[in-house]
Parts: structure tokens; sequence; C-alpha cells
């Protein structure tokens, strides 16, 4: 057996030695004064997500080679291995220097692009989320479940920002929106996390990056729920970056039709 089919519960130690990695680096400087800089497309940077990140390369250099590295800071790294991590030092990165604790990192495992093992951890409010293919979903060593919901006039729906749609997408989100009991924005990467543990329904988003999805997609699959692309689609690490992910498979297609 090759290792790229062995089981992704093979590296949940070590995504979660990761996870132990990043948080203190991430955690010394919240709410700190520190410099911010903007990269090309805007979105705000620092010391914080490079440290981070710097940390979890290496030591995924030193204990696995082989591997491919994809992560938002230092780009891809042996992007052609079968077996790639996938990783996101902070994910809501404007929440972290506003001193909002609804940031998180998140790592994933992607097997010939399809992501098998995710970490949502949220160093600020002490949570750690994983699930991996084959295996169950866990909050902080506890399993978990997404919750059934069935109906989009019963369902609460996330989404990080309004502006994150645009053209025909803005009118197909605000079409589902209409759909759902209560439309949410706010949260960043923890709406995928309260998704898997059944605390909410549905997380509809769009302008993402594989660093974005692949570990709420393999956690929320562990979970029991569906995740996909806005055509039904499974998530990969070629994905266009519009994702639905629900709490059970009814939800998620009655958000498809509307979607699709």
């Amino acid at each position: 057996m090759t290792e790229r089919r062995r089981d992704a519960g093979a590296y949940r130690g070590f995504a979660e030695h990761l996870a132990e990695l990043a948080r203190p680096l991430v955690m010394r400087h919240f709410r700190q004064a520190i410099a911010i800089e903007d990269k090309a497309d805007l979105s705000p940077v620092t010391i914080a997500d490079r440290e981070a990140e710097a940390a979890m390369r290496r030591a995924i250099s030193e204990r696995f080679p082989e591997h491919g590295i994809l992560g938002e800071e230092y780009g891809p790294e042996r992007a052609d291995a079968a077996l790639v991590w996938v990783l996101d030092p902070i994910d809501g990165t404007k929440s972290f220097i506003t001193g909002k604790p609804l940031f998180g990192t998140l790592i994933a495992l992607a097997d010939e692009g399809r992501p098998v093992l995710g970490v949502i951890d949220m160093p600020a409010l002490g949570e750690r989320f994983v699930g991996y293919a084959g295996g169950s979903a866990l909050f902080n060593g506890t399993p978990i479940r997404t919750r059934a919901c069935g109906r989009l006039a019963a369902a609460h729906l996330h989404a990080t920002s309004p502006a994150m749609f645009t053209g025909a997408d803005e009118t197909r989100f605000a079409a589902l929106a209409k759909r759902v009991k209560h439309p949410i924005f706010g949260g960043d990467c923890h709406n995928y996390a309260l998704l898997a543990a059944g605390w909410t329904d549905l997380v509809v988003e769009a302008q993402l990056k594989p660093y974005d999805y692949c570990a709420p997609a393999a956690l929320i699959a562990a979970a029991g729920g569906v995740a996909s692309d806005w055509r039904g689609a499974p998530l990969t690490l070629a994905s266009d970056g519009r994702v639905i992910m629900a709490a059970d498979p009814a939800l998620h297609a009655q958000a498809l039709a509307v979607l699709a």
C-alpha cells in the first residue's frame, strides 16, 4: 500500500501538533501593538500570520519531506505531491487585528487534491475541531455531529461578509438568503466549526482559496454534513472558491437548487 492510500487518521496527531505549534505564536501577538501590512489584494497580514505558517512549514518539511505544502503566506511547495498540507495560519486576520476572538488556524491534508483531514483551531477561544475521512469529527476531543435541518425555511445561513458575493453570485446568494430563517454575517472559519458541531445549519461563501475551504470541507464531511461547490461537485484544490456546506443532504440539495 502506498503512503497516499493510508487512512487519513494516521495524520491526525501530526495535524494537531501543527495546531499546537501555531497557537502560542499567534496568541503572543493577539491584542498587542503590531505592524499590519496590506498584501497585493489589500487583505491584511501580520508577523503572527508569517511566524505561525513558517513554523508549521518547517515541521512538515522535517517530518514529511516528500509532502507538498500550500500556505496563504508563503505559497506552494512541492505542489504536485500526492499528499499536500494546506495551511491558513490566521483565517480572519481582520478579526485578529481588531481584537475579536473569532479567528482560527486552518490545517488540512489533501490526497490527490481532495481534502481528507481538517483542523479548525480557535486559539483565543481554546477550541479545536478535527475531522478526517473514514473517521469521526471531534470538538476538544469529544465526538460531534451535524444536526438535521432538512428545510431551508428553518435554516440558519452564515457567510463571513456580503462583499464576497458580486455579479450573478450576489443575486443567487440574495435569493438563498430570502429562503432561510436567519441569514447571519461575520464569524470567519468559526461558522464551519459551529456547523460541524451541530449548532447551526448552512454556510455559503464565495471568492475563497483552498486554504480557506479545505479544512472545513474535511471536517464537515467527517461530522456527517455535505460540502461542495455551487454546482454540487466535491471540493478540491482546484475548485473555484464558491462553497456550500450544509448539515444534511436534504438541506444541501435545497440550497444547491437555488444557487446552481
